[in-house]
C-alpha cells in the first residue's frame, strides 16, 4: 500500500486527548515537527513530504490547537505544553529524537531539550525563544499588579467573545492570505483547509482556542530559564526571518546562552520563514540534520 498522507492518532496528557499525525517509516530515526501558536500539525506537510523517506516524522497538534482538546479552564501555561511534549516523547518511546519547531513550539521544545538533554539529538528552532530582552523589559516595566489586572480583564473579555465565523472557506482563506503575504495561494489554501472546522449553522471557524490569545500571567524566573537553555547539549540551528517581528538572538545577546547553537537569517522572509523561503529552508535543514 502506498501511503499518500499521514495517519492521525492521539495520546493522553493531563486528562486531555491530544492529536498527532504520523507519516510512517517507523524504522527510521524519529523527527518531531512542533508548530507554533494558533497553527496546527498539518502546516508541516511540505516539510514532512521532503523528509519522510529518511525519517519517522510525527507532528502533534498542541493543546488548544488543531484537532487536540482545549484546556477546560482556558489556561495555557508553558509548563503544560512542555509536559505534553514530554508525554508524547515518553509514550511513543521516541528518545533520542530530533526536533524542528516553530515559534511557540520552539519555545516549548527548547525547554524540553534543556530539561532532558540526553533525549534530543539535534534541534532546528525557528524563531522560538519567546520574548526578546527588549520586549521582556517593556513587560516588566508595566509592573506585576498592572499586568495581573490586565490578565484578569483579558480573561473576562475572552469569556464573552464568540469565535469569529466565516460564511465559507474562501472567506477564511482570504484572512489567511492577509495574515502572511508571503504565502502562495496553494500554501494559504492548505493551511486554511486543515485549520478550520464547520459550525452547526454551516459557517466556519478556526480550530484554535481563543484563550490562546491571552498569555499566561506567570512563567518561570528568568534565571531559571537561562539555566535550562544553558543545559542544552545537542547541536542547534536557529533560524530568523529578516522581515519578522522576532528578535535575532545574535543581535540581542541571547545566543550567549546556547554554546552549541548557530543562527542563520533569511532575507525576504517573515515569521513563517519555513513557508516563505521553503527551498532554502529545506536545503539548510537537510544539511544540518
Amino acid at each position: 500500500m502506498t501511503l499518500h498522507g499521514p495517519i492521525t492518532n492521539s495520546f493522553i496528557s493531563q486528562r486531555l486527548r491530544l492529536n498527532y499525525v504520523d507519516w510512517g517509516n517507523p524504522d527510521a530515526p524519529p523527527l518531531l515537527l512542533v508548530h507554533g501558536g494558533r497553527d496546527h500539525a498539518r502546516s508541516w506537510d511540505w516539510v514532512a513530504e521532503e523528509l519522510r523517506d529518511d525519517w519517522h516524522i510525527i507532528a502533534p497538534d498542541l493543546r488548544g490547537h488543531g484537532d487536540s482538546a482545549w484546556s477546560p479552564d482556558g489556561n495555557y501555561e508553558m509548563s503544560a505544553f512542555v509536559y505534553d511534549l514530554a508525554q508524547l516523547i515518553h509514550q511513543l518511546n521516541l528518545a533520542p529524537v530530533s526536533i524542528i519547531a516553530h515559534s511557540m513550539g520552539g519555545n516549548i521544545a527548547t525547554r524540553y531539550a534543556g530539561l532532558y538533554p540526553e533525549n534530543v539529538r539535534k534541534m532546528v528552532n525557528i524563531e522560538g525563544l519567546g520574548l526578546s530582552p527588549k520586549m521582556q523589559a517593556e513587560r516588566d516595566a508595566i509592573g506585576i499588579q498592572n499586568r495581573f489586572r490586565q490578565w484578569i480583564d483579558d480573561k473576562r473579555n475572552a469569556a464573552g467573545r464568540t469565535p469569529k465565523r466565516y460564511p465559507n472557506i474562501e472567506a477564511a482563506y482570504e484572512r489567511m492570505k492577509a495574515e502572511n503575504s508571503y504565502l502562495t495561494d496553494e500554501q494559504a489554501r492548505h493551511l486554511t483547509v486543515h485549520g478550520i472546522s464547520r459550525n452547526e449553522d454551516g459557517s466556519w471557524s478556526w480550530k484554535f482556542d481563543n484563550y490562546l490569545n491571552i498569555w499566561a500571567i506567570f512563567d518561570m524566573p528568568r534565571e531559571d530559564l537561562l539555566a535550562i537553555w544553558q543545559s542544552i547539549t545537542c547541536p542547534m540551528l536557529m533560524m530568523y526571518g529578516a522581515d519578522s517581528w522576532a528578535s535575532n538572538p545574535e543581535k540581542d545577546g541571547r545566543i550567549a546562552h546556547f554554546p552549541t547553537a548557530k543562527v542563520v537569517e533569511y532575507e525576504n522572509a517573515g515569521h513563517w520563514l519555513h513557508h516563505d523561503q521553503f527551498d532554502r529552508f529545506m536545503a539548510d535543514v537537510k544539511a544540518f540534520l
